[in-house]
């Protein structure tokens, strides 16, 4: 496998998120022949089965959008110890309708960052339940728990510490590993 595209979900819609900008050190971060895409969530109205029947153009793009990279990276931050509600509310929309979900199969990684010791350890452990009944091939290490301490992250994506700039290659490379592993396993069948 030559060039990867991957999509990132940002768990937050915040003008201000420090997970968007964890996102965008990823971007930056990324080894030549990989692209790092977001996929936005802001736009997707309130997930409810009367649409199951006729998805809003916004919901089959964001569907769509996932079905068309090679992995998917969750950034997600962490409200009230699980996931934010616009984040579970996106992944509905991808799960939907029932046989027709967009993470079947597909190679997904989770990471986020807080100022607390524990980052978004919790949502974490959320999220990976919910990507396991997705069937969602999910990286298991590392684990990407990243406190975020004033000035980490640059507004741009610039990380300003060596040791985090040097793990979140680490993270990557582990889950284009990932990617690749299931890329390969594809083109056998």
């Amino acid at each position: 496998m030559s060039d990867i595209t991957i999509g990132y979900i940002v768990g937050s819609i915040s003008s201000t998120s420090i997970n968007r900008r964890l996102a965008k050190a990823l971007e930056r971060l990324a080894p030549e022949g990989v692209t790092l895409q977001e996929i936005p969530i802001k736009d997707l109205p309130f997930y409810s089965p009367d649409h199951d029947a006729d998805y809003p153009q916004v919901a089959s793009d964001f569907k769509q959008a996932i079905a068309d990279v090679d992995g998917v990276i969750i950034v997600t931050p962490e409200y009230s110890r699980s996931i934010p509600g616009v984040l579970k509310n996106a992944l509905d929309w991808a799960a939907r309708p029932w046989g027709q979900g967009s993470f079947d199969g597909k190679p997904t990684a989770v990471i986020g960052t807080s100022g607390g010791g524990i980052a978004t350890a919790a949502a974490q452990q959320h999220l990976k339940a919910i990507l396991s009944h997705y069937n969602a091939p999910t990286l298991g290490q590392p684990e990407g728990y990243i406190q975020a301490t004033p000035g980490l992250f640059g507004e741009d994506g610039e990380v300003t510490v060596d040791a985090t700039a040097e793990f979140l290659r680490a993270y990557l490379d582990a889950f284009i590993a990932l990617v690749s592993r299931y890329a390969s396993v594809e083109v056998a069948a």
